[in-house]
């Protein structure tokens, strides 16, 4: 396991791939607020 691995995160960032262990894109944050239902008529 090491640079010339391609299913390491090192052996990605060596062969500049991507995928599982190193996606393009970060966590998706989701901390977004939902609209609060209102209880009542």
């Amino acid at each position: 396991m090491g640079k010339g691995d391609k299913k390491t995160r090192k052996g990605k960032i060596f062969l500049g791939s991507h995928g599982k262990k190193r996606p393009k894109n970060g966590p998706r944050k989701t901390n977004l607020k939902k609209e609060e239902v209102k209880e009542g008529a």
